[in-house]
């Protein structure tokens, strides 16, 4: 009988199979799969993401924006109910679009989830 216990765990998920490649375009449609699936039109997708993001991004994270340092400290609606990163340096807050926020090296976990958003987000145009 062949011992199975020192074998590696392989990921039976599309989106746990796509974790494996980052960056890939793979990983970046099983992550918009993963986050509409079961939404119907742009807000309920775009809710989609905002759940992921809420569950998975690691914030705060400290990014530079306009050569500014900044705290993101969460992800939220804009008033066209697109997703934006809230900003914060000091008493001063800012929101900006997830599609022009520039992120940091290294990325924060579940940075993923932003690359799906706007991948997703390029395609709906």
């Amino acid at each position: 009988m062949p011992n199975h216990a020192n074998r590696k765990r392989r990921t039976t998920s599309r989106a746990g199979r796509a974790r494996a490649r980052p960056g890939s375009i793979e990983t970046l449609n099983a992550l918009i799969e993963e986050a509409t699936v079961d939404a119907y039109g742009d807000e309920q997708q775009i809710g989609g993401f905002h759940s992921c993001l809420e569950e998975r991004l690691e914030v705060p994270f400290a990014t530079v924006v306009l050569g500014i340092p900044v705290q993101v400290t969460g992800i939220d609606y804009d008033e066209a109910g697109l997703l934006v990163a809230t900003c914060i340096r000091g008493k001063l807050v800012q929101r900006i679009s997830l599609l022009e926020l520039p992120l940091p090296e290294p990325p924060p976990p579940g940075h993923e989830w932003i690359a799906a958003y706007r991948h997703w987000s390029r395609g709906r145009g």
